[in-house]
């Protein structure tokens, strides 16, 4: 684990979001293209604003969610629509947008499609993800209905979960996809978070399941 941390959230989230475009960038160079996974959430909305105006080929870059709440587009707790709304517009509109979630009734009935489309755009060339103060990342939370299918070795690409009290299911990369990216990075804000992090590397992954991630990663916090 590499850790950055800024004086500010301001110049964290722009800092961020020029490291982001310049890999993209040095994998579309030497590669011709590129995959790039994302995560959902409020706190990433300002990278994704400052990407989503960078002038690179997004024509041959590939885009996707670490993880999606089985609910409609429409509905306010969507991923997609909030990264519709916040990266893919202006320059980056271009790229193409691979969806974790289709019209069905359980994520199980349509997974090996949509894991699929995913599959052929791996292993990911950069992906950014959140922690939330339970260590969970992505939709890998402690105690989750399919955790451990998740966090195995030989985990498919895409995991459908359940995850206690919530009222959806979920759909999330699994823990091998996540770390395998060649640029990986965690981004948290505040001391909560921080302090989280440091006590994940002190348990196990299905505890903590950052802690399947953290030595691939370059963390990059502001208080």
């Amino acid at each position: 684990m590499t850790l950055h941390e800024y004086p500010d959230r301001e110049l964290m989230m722009f800092a961020l979001a020029d490291r982001l475009a310049g890999e993209i960038a040095d994998f579309l160079r030497r590669e011709g293209r590129a995959s790039l996974a994302v995560p959902g959430g409020t706190t990433p909305g300002p990278v994704f604003d400052v990407l989503a105006g960078v002038d690179i080929d997004w024509q041959r870059v590939n885009v996707m969610l670490t993880d999606e709440r089985w609910v409609p587009e429409t509905h306010p707790r969507s991923n997609t629509a909030m990264v519709r709304r916040r990266l893919l517009v202006g320059r980056a509109a271009a790229a193409r947008y691979l969806p974790l979630r289709a019209a069905a009734d359980r994520p199980e009935d349509i997974l090996p499609d949509l894991a699929a489309g995913v599959a052929a755009a791996l292993p990911l060339s950069v992906a950014l993800v959140g922690m939330g103060a339970d260590m969970h990342v992505a939709s890998l939370f402690p105690g989750a209905d399919g955790l451990s299918a998740a966090l195995a070795a030989d985990a498919p690409p895409l995991v459908a979960l359940r995850i206690p009290g919530a009222a959806e299911a979920r759909v999330s990369l699994s823990a091998p996809v996540l770390a395998g990216a060649l640029r990986l990075h965690l981004l948290i804000t505040g001391p909560e978070k921080r302090a989280a992090l440091e006590r994940s590397r002190t348990l196990s992954p299905a505890e903590a399941p950052v802690r399947a991630l953290l030595d691939e990663a370059t963390v990059h916090w502001a208080e």
